[in-house]
């Protein structure tokens, strides 16, 4: 039996001589490993089809889904959302990387999340075409509400009382932790206004440093890797800090 699916590609390696494994995070399914077969042929039929599975391409699927198996096979792919700007924008470009390769390394079950598919899906196409300030910001904004899509939401909010982000315990606090994982004050005030955005639009109106953007980003990631086992280094961090 084959379903219709929307798909993401988070990465693909080459097997045999024509074909990829591709890894997609699913609308139906979430994270799938699939074969593609005959993309990397040299003839005129096969030409550009491999494009369709570089990371960060969002394709409409009809794929062959056996829960015994843990490599699917796809029957047809075809371009869901083609962008305008993501795979020529530099900027852009390492924007969407990040926000792949985070995907890739907090999905660690193959299980259906249509709001966490919607979340990615929604921030992928804004990036393509929103403004400079709102390509700076959604990094930030996609892991906070990845966060809390992966049922680790910030408690509370910034405040006079709280104006200190704990981030072993996930809650903005009083008083400075003993510890040595948490920001404060404006940072942590910035974090509050972010993560309480509802439209991506209002990320044009958040304005922050270059340098404050780069510890927001490393303080984030330092909570998903307290709270997610073997969440490792994000390779693609240092690239998007040296563009944004």
């Amino acid at each position: 039996m084959t379903h219709k699916t929307k798909g993401i590609i988070l990465r693909s390696i080459t097997y045999g001589e024509t074909s990829v494994i591709t890894t997609a995070y699913t609308e139906l399914f979430g994270i799938q490993s699939y074969i593609v077969k005959g993309v990397r042929k040299g003839s005129k039929t096969s030409q550009g089809k491999s494009s369709f599975f570089q990371p960060g391409a969002m394709l409409d699927m009809e794929v062959y889904h056996n829960e015994l198996k843990n490599l699917q096979f796809i029957k047809e792919y075809q371009w869901g959302y083609l962008y305008t700007h993501i795979f020529f924008n530099v900027v852009k470009n390492a924007a969407a990387m990040y926000i792949i390769e985070l995907l890739h390394r907090s999905l660690k079950q193959p299980e259906a999340n249509p709001e966490l598919f919607n979340l990615a899906e929604g921030s992928l196409m804004q990036l393509d075409k929103g403004n400079d300030t709102l390509t700076a910001n959604l990094p930030l904004y996609f892991t906070l509400h990845l966060a809390t899509e992966l049922g680790l939401r910030l408690h509370g909010e910034y405040g006079k009382e709280t104006s200190v982000l704990d981030l072993e315990e996930g809650m903005f606090v009083q008083n400075i932790p003993r510890h040595q994982h948490y920001i404060a004050d404006n940072l942590a005030k910035a974090t509050s206004a972010i993560n309480n955005i509802m439209f991506y639009n209002d990320l044009e109106n958040i304005q922050l440093s270059r340098a404050d953007r780069r510890s927001l980003l490393h303080a984030y990631l330092q909570f998903f890797a307290l709270h997610i086992q073997d969440f490792g280094e994000m390779r693609s961090l240092q690239v998007l800090q040296e563009v944004l």
